[in-house]
């Protein structure tokens, strides 16, 4: 099913697809090591076991129905400390792909993909391989929630379930790639502004009011991500807070 693809540079020229594995971004941690993958190199998996997500967490996914895939990446030309720009390129080229198909779909910080009313669609979960010389290695795992119609958790959606049709994974697969190349090129010429804007644009509760918990219960506002990817929240007495990704929960 999944064929080298002519829409792209590099990305994809080298699919390793797989019936099942634990997890798609451990399966390419343990290629780039055994130097069996290199930048571009994708691994994709019809059943994934173990999939992560933030936090731990693990990822739902019925067999044979989404897209679970991981990208290998090498973007040295980031310092360790610009990671979470690589999260925003993948993000937005993501976002705005899916976007083609259904209204209403949000990027919650860092990095997923929600609707307004109706739940997650999809994740990504970024992990660095960081040598002497700074970042030698990205991979980037994806899950998205393509054409699967039950959902044992009920905070969880996907593109059937928002428009009532099912999809072809194929087509979705070849435009996305695409389209992550195309902003991870942009990101490497150093055209970040743009791309920042979008994430801000669409971002998740950004400028609203909502209910939140660090370590007691608040109303806070998003008022941006810094540039090393912490989230930044104003309290109601004006002060602002910085989070990591284990410091605050959205309620």
């Amino acid at each position: 099913m999944y064929k080298i693809l002519a829409n792209t540079l590099f990305l994809g020229k080298d699919i390793i697809s797989l019936p099942e594995c634990h997890s798609t971004n451990d399966v390419a941690v343990e290629k780039i090591k055994s130097r069996e993958a290199a930048e571009g190199t994708i691994v994709i998996t019809e059943k994934q076991t173990k999939g992560k997500g933030q936090r731990g967490n693990v990822w739902e996914s019925q067999a044979g129905k989404n897209l679970t895939f991981s990208l290998v990446l090498s973007p040295k030309f980031l310092q360790p400390m610009q990671q979470f720009d690589l999260n925003i390129a993948v993000s937005v080229a993501v976002h705005e792909l899916l976007s083609e198909y259904v209204s209403g779909l949000k990027i919650k910080w860092p990095n997923d993909i929600v609707h307004e009313t109706d739940g997650k669609l999809g994740g990504m979960l970024i992990e660095n391989i960081i040598g002497q010389k700074g970042i030698e290695f990205s991979v980037a795992g994806i899950g998205l929630n393509i054409n699967q119609r039950f959902f044992e958790n009920l905070s969880a959606t996907s593109l059937t379930n928002l428009s009532g049709i099912d999809f072809d994974k194929w087509e979705i697969f070849k435009l996305l790639i695409h389209k992550i190349e195309v902003y991870y090129l942009e990101l490497k010429k150093g055209n970040l502004k743009k791309l920042n804007l979008y994430y801000l644009n669409n971002l998740f509760r950004y400028q609203e009011w909502a209910n939140y918990c660090d370590s007691e219960n608040f109303v806070g506002m998003i008022m941006g991500v810094q540039d090393d990817g912490k989230l930044i929240i104003q309290k109601e007495d004006g002060i602002k807070n910085y989070y990591g990704v284990k410091e605050v929960s959205f309620l």
